[in-house]
């Protein structure tokens, strides 16, 4: 398989589907005691029915700084463990795995996605009840942590998430660096001001820290966060790539590494158990990169206003879609085949058209393609 305030981005797919792959060869019990884990379902209410066998997974990237070194945090520019007390999460995708275990969607969802906030208590005094109202996405993390997130999502997409991933700043750098870098692939010269990255347009090879400003990085070319989750959906499959590449699925050390580096830094649900991780991995182990599908929840307004905020709208009519086609394991594209012209040949059958509004892209295209 090919696969800001502060820096917050995940791996994703390529932790959750690789990591679970490998583990057997340290055997289960080894693997559950390493695992950390959250309970993050018991307290949510009135949930969305499950109406297929897909298996729906949210990831989250958590902006603590805990795991990482003070030369590091010097490097990345991101303050102290002090700085980020509590830790908050604005990268977030949502994983759908078919029934047949032959396709995977990885939905990015942007951090200032206009959405209403359900009720909750407050986290500052933990007792004041606040009413459901519409606010930021991101905000719903830094509310209630992971329950009210997934609750918040819930309630946006009507599609029950039946597994939350999460992975840290070190986590993520860690694994980058135990895979012996990442490529990546720019068409522009990058000179962000805030991440501090600096690339010259072309083909690099980035060690853990330098993987995390790329992924980072989102004011050098007007896109602002469109740019970075699609830049992010670019390195999951670049990670995707290197991590199911022989050189290190055949390398014991290499694999020991990456196992060590994502059972460091990666917490599930606790109701993730490591069978079933492993019965996933072997019914996926024949996915197509092709059938790996990454896009962004459809956008009618990616600047838009609300009570003096700057947010990103969502489409009302193609995420219906979306979410309809994802809660029922659906394909994201279609095969429409044209009806034949008056003058066509009888025996010539035209041809069928693909049609992708959603505007996916797959882990196995050139990554020096449209995203720069």
């Amino acid at each position: 398989m090919k696969s800001t305030r502060s820096i917050r981005i995940i791996t994703s797919l390529s932790v959750a589907i690789v990591l679970i792959s490998s583990v057997s060869s340290f055997g289960l019990g080894r693997v559950s005691s390493q695992i950390a884990r959250i309970d993050v379902f018991k307290s949510i209410d009135d949930r969305p029915e499950k109406t297929s066998k897909a298996e729906i997974y949210l990831v989250v990237g958590s902006d603590t700084r805990e795991g990482l070194t003070k030369a590091q945090m010097r490097e990345l520019r991101v303050g102290s463990t002090a700085t980020a007390a509590g830790g908050r999460s604005d990268t977030m995708l949502l994983i759908h795995i078919s029934k047949a275990r032959d396709r995977a969607y990885i939905i990015s969802l942007p951090r200032d996605s206009l959405v209403t906030i359900p009720e909750h208590i407050s986290s500052s005094d933990k007792k004041t009840l606040i009413s459901a109202r519409p606010g930021k996405l991101n905000s719903a993390y830094s509310y209630g942590g992971a329950p009210l997130l997934i609750e918040t999502i819930e309630r946006a997409t009507s599609i029950k998430i039946d597994h939350y991933v999460e992975i840290s700043f070190a986590g993520f750098a860690g694994i980058v660096d135990a895979l012996g870098g990442v490529e990546v692939c720019t068409k522009v010269d990058i000179d962000d001001p805030k991440s501090h990255l600096v690339l010259s347009a072309g083909v690099h090879t980035l060690d853990g820290i330098e993987a995390l400003k790329y992924v980072r990085t989102r004011d050098f070319d007007g896109r602002g966060d469109i740019g970075r989750m699609q830049r992010q959906q670019q390195f999951m499959s670049a990670v995707l790539n290197k991590a199911t590449s022989s050189g290190t699925l055949l390398n014991p050390f290499k694999l020991k590494n990456f196992i060590n580096a994502s059972l460091a830094s990666v917490t599930f649900d606790s109701g993730l158990d490591p069978n079933d991780l492993l019965t996933l991995a072997k019914q996926m182990k024949n996915l197509s990169s092709g059938n790996v599908r990454t896009l962004t929840v459809p956008l009618s307004n990616p600047n838009g206003r609300y009570e003096g905020l700057s947010v990103v709208i969502w489409d009302d009519v193609l995420g219906a879609d979306l979410w309809t086609r994802v809660r029922d394991d659906l394909p994201l594209v279609d095969e429409v085949t044209p009806t034949p012209s008056a003058s066509a040949s009888t025996t010539a059958k035209p041809a069928p058209v693909i049609v992708d509004k959603f505007k996916t892209r797959t882990a196995d295209e050139n990554p020096c393609g449209e995203i720069k």
